[in-house]
Order: structure tokens, then sequence, then C-alpha cells
């Protein structure tokens, strides 16, 4: 059986899916796939070409992996698929991923769901149940990483729509599909800057947000008005980046561009000033976009490094980001990469 899972950028609405909130993300033309072939015996076996190392794993002794750091993922999802009542069998797992690791694009979500979708049984349930497998690709990142984050990355790894970003409802888990105009590039340029969730201040943003939420007496910041959290400038974020999210797919549906690009230069601001998870490669990242004329960029990802997409017009798309790298090189003196990306469909078994 083969699976795919793809990454995923988000256009607006960050660190804001923890806190119920909304976000606009699309599934990316990067993808993690996995190739799984049962063998005899109670081991699980896991080679990558893009990760060091091979992973192996006895199924009948304690859940900790033999082998190289990324086989956390593997033991995590076998973790969840096992508490769902499924026996995980012996297996050899060919993981094959062009996401780009710690960029801010979700490899290791991608990673998760593609582990899930293989481990699980052909008959399983779970497979028809996107909501359910979100849940469960989560909790097996969650066991890997030790990192609390929300369902923005499984969601939209799951729910792609080609041609279209996702207007996602954290609290009811509602997908709106929302068409991106022909005439929009979607350009993403790693800073070269790894970022590590699990060694940054991830956790604690998160903490912030559930203590501001407590303090204002409502169940997440989804419910706080701007005049609550006017003080508060990590609240504010999350406040202001909601209202954000609204506005930009009303701006898309209506195809104003400019207005797009606004509103994503104000979420970076935002994600720069009051959350404080930028710093000043992904700032002059940004700038270099507008200046070679994108209509808006902005950090994606929870910061700390990692990549920027940028949205420029289609026809000048090569030009615009051929610029920005160069021009980021200059300023930055590191070396980045960057590509177009193109939204396609959700996770799913190819084989």
């Amino acid at each position: 059986m083969e699976v795919r899972a793809p990454g995923r950028v988000n256009l607006i609405g960050e660190h804001t899916d923890y806190s119920d909130g909304w976000c606009l993300p699309l599934a990316i033309d990067r993808e993690c796939r996995i190739r799984s072939v049962p063998r005899p015996g109670r081991v699980v076996t896991a080679r990558s070409a893009e990760l060091a190392g091979t992973v192996q794993l006895a199924l009948d002794e304690a859940a900790t992996p033999a082998g190289p750091r990324w086989g956390r993922f593997v033991a995590g999802a076998i973790e969840v698929v096992r508490g769902r009542g499924h026996d995980v069998g012996g297996a050899d797992l060919a993981v094959h991923s062009t996401v780009p690791a710690g960029a801010g694009l979700s490899s290791s979500t991608a990673l998760s769901v593609a582990l899930v979708l293989a481990l699980l049984p052909p008959d399983a349930p779970e497979r028809t149940d996107r909501d359910l497998l979100a849940r469960l690709a989560l909790a097996a990142e969650v066991a890997a990483t030790g990192v609390p984050g929300g369902l923005l990355d499984q969601m939209a790894s799951l729910y792609g729509r080609a041609g279209h970003a996702l207007l996602l409802d954290c609290r009811s888990l509602a997908v709106e599909p929302v068409p991106l105009p022909a005439e929009l590039a979607i350009l993403v340029v790693h800073s070269g800057i790894e970022r590590e969730l699990a060694d940054s201040e991830y956790a604690a943003r998160r903490a912030a947000c559930e203590a501001a939420a407590a303090r204002i007496g409502v169940p997440a910041l989804r419910d706080a008005t701007a005049d609550q959290v006017a003080d508060d400038p990590i609240a504010r974020h999350v406040v202001s980046e909601n209202a954000r999210v609204l506005a930009c797919v009303t701006a898309l549906r209506a195809g104003d561009l400019p207005a797009v690009g606004a509103i994503l230069l104000a979420g970076h601001a935002s994600l720069r000033d009051d959350f404080r998870v930028s710093r000043p490669e992904l700032d002059a990242l940004v700038d270099a976009f507008i200046a070679h004329g994108a209509y808006g960029a902005r950090l994606t990802g929870a910061g700390f490094g990692g990549c920027v997409v940028g949205l420029a017009p289609a026809a000048g798309a090569e030009e615009c980001l051929g610029a920005t790298l160069a021009d980021y090189r200059t300023r930055s003196g590191r070396t980045p990469t960057g590509f177009r990306v193109t939204p396609v469909d959700g996770a799913g078994v190819t084989g």
C-alpha cells in the first residue's frame, strides 16, 4: 500500500488554531509518501532517503524505536493506531518526502498523517473520518515531539482541494474551500534558518493565550473582543488575526489582490510586534518580497525561522521570486531556497 500526505502553507491565521479561531491554509504540492510492505515477525522498520538513519521498532517491547530521532513519529503513530483497538503487524516502511524540514511547511504533520494512514488496517472505519484522522495524526505528533499543537496542519493536509485555500473554523472543524484566483502566484522562500518547535517558545505562547482567555473569562480567545485584549499584545494578535482571516476570504472572493497583500503584511507586523515570533531575517525577506513586486508577504508557520510566503502576480512570479532570493541573500548573508507552490488535494491512499 502507498499513501501520500501533503504539506501546507498558511496564508493567514497564525497561532489562532489552538484558540478556537479561524485559519486560511492550503495543501501544497510538496508531500510525504510512504509505501508499506508487510513483513514476517513483529518488527516495523522505516527508511527514508531524506531523513537519516533506519528506524527499527519491536512491536512486542516498549515503544522506544532504535535508530534516529524521527523514529519517534513512527512510534507515536503505532501508539495511536493501537489506541483505536487495531493491531499493528510487522512492516517495512519506505518514506519519501519533498516537504522541507524545519521550514514551517508542516513536514512533521505530513509524516504523521502519512504514517497513520499507512499503519491503519485497509478496512479501518477511521479512514472515512477526516476529522478523526486529523486528531489521530496530531496525537501521534504530540507523542513524538511533546509540542501541544493545534489541528490546523492536519486538517489542511487531509482536506486540501486543488486550486483552493481552506477557511478552517478550528472550533467546529468546519472547512470551506475558497477558490484562489488564477492570476495569483503563491511563492515560498526558506530563510535558511531551520526552526524546531520543541526548542522554541511555541508552548509558552500557547500557555499565554490560554491564560489570557481565563483572565478575561472566555472559553478561548476566539470569544474575546478587541477592547478586552487591548493591553495584552499576545492576546491582541490572536483577536486581530482572526479578523484578518475573515477579511482575507472576503478580499479573495472579490478578486481584490492588493487588499489580500495588505492583510498579509498586517499579519506579519502583528506576529513581529505583538506575538514576537519573527526575527530580523524573516522581516528582511518580507521587505525583499515587497520590493520586487509581491502584493504582500508574511512569515508562515509558527515563526522563529522557516519560511515566508509571498503573493505575487502570476505573470511575473518567476522574476519576483528570483529577485527576492538575490535581495535577501545580500541583506542577510544567508542562502535561501525558493519555489512556487500549487494548491493540491488532501491526503489519501494512492496504491
